[in-house]
């Protein structure tokens, strides 16, 4: 079983710079982000660049994040394509993004074009080697009114992997997104462990006195985003039913949603939730001498 690594996430146009300062802090992995356009970057340059800058530290790139919507949008399924093409230059193991949707329309409109959409992807990235990811975000949309994303709730899911059964097809998942629409994230995992192909490090507080007194349509927030270790995940859960299904990837941090570890303390948050969740997987591994 290898060690599940602890890294963070970095949005694309300031990778370089972010990675540069980040690369000592202690994150063994990166992802490196876009959202909506790759804004005129140059894939091939950013490979090599980080490669360099990562020389000798131990970390890596495990992911490329492109958030988008490949199904309204031919721009956007053309760039997931490069994206997919150019993980490898990377080292990356894994394509992350949004599943599409026919925006403004109930979610099960969406699952046709979806299909077809994604299983050529899906096969593109199979044939690269990279596992392809859906992030479970809703992205403000409801199951009547969809915005940029149909995967973020299981009854989707299972649609999804009925029109698109390639075994390196799966969900970029994190509890927070499930805490907010008010599902219990460590049941969730527990049935849909083996589709896991990557995993956000966000987590979230609920209010639910809030709840009680004030609903959940928006009048009063009932939950705000948080770093693992002050949400209320049990990321020690998490990482256990990870591992015993065979997870064997990294967990990147999420950041710069937490309404107190903010601004000028953002990097104190990160680095809180690195230590704190390196200590819920146990530490560093240590091997056991009656094994060796």
């Amino acid at each position: 079983m290898k060690q599940i690594k602890i890294g963070t996430c970095v949005p694309g146009p300031q990778a370089e710079t972010w990675i540069e300062q980040l690369k000592d802090k202690g994150f063994e992995s990166f992802s490196i982000n876009y959202h909506m356009s790759l804004e005129g970057a140059d894939l091939d340059r950013l490979a090599v660049r980080t490669a360099d800058m990562l020389k000798n530290s131990g970390a890596q790139i495990s992911t490329i994040g492109f958030y988008c919507n490949p199904l309204q949008n031919p721009e956007h399924r053309e760039a997931l394509k490069l994206v997919i093409k150019k993980a490898e230059q990377f080292g990356a193991s894994h394509v992350s993004t949004f599943a599409g949707a026919l925006e403004g329309k109930p979610v099960e409109e969406s699952f046709r074009e979806f299909g077809m959409v994604f299983r050529e992807l899906a096969q593109m990235a199979e044939e690269k080697g990279i596992r392809l990811g859906i992030e479970n975000c809703p992205m403000g949309g409801t199951w009547e009114r969809a915005s940029c994303n149909i995967g973020f709730h299981p009854k989707a899911w299972e649609a999804m992997f009925e029109e698109v059964k390639n075994e390196n097809f799966g969900l970029e998942w994190e509890p927070a997104h499930a805490m907010m629409q008010l599902m219990e994230p460590v049941s969730q995992l527990k049935q849909w462990s083996k589709k896991i192909v990557h995993v956000h490090g966000k987590d979230a507080s609920i209010d639910w006195e809030s709840v009680k007194r004030n609903g959940v349509f928006g009048a009063v927030p009932y939950a705000v985003y948080r770093m693992p270790g002050f949400g209320n995940t049990d990321w020690r859960e998490i990482i256990s039913i990870l591992r015993m299904s065979g997870y064997e990837d990294d967990i990147c941090i999420e950041g710069y949603h937490d309404p107190v570890y903010c601004g000028e303390w953002e990097m104190t948050g990160q680095l809180h939730a690195l230590s704190y969740l390196k200590w819920c997987r146990g530490g560093e591994f240590v091997p056991s001498p009656w094994c060796q």
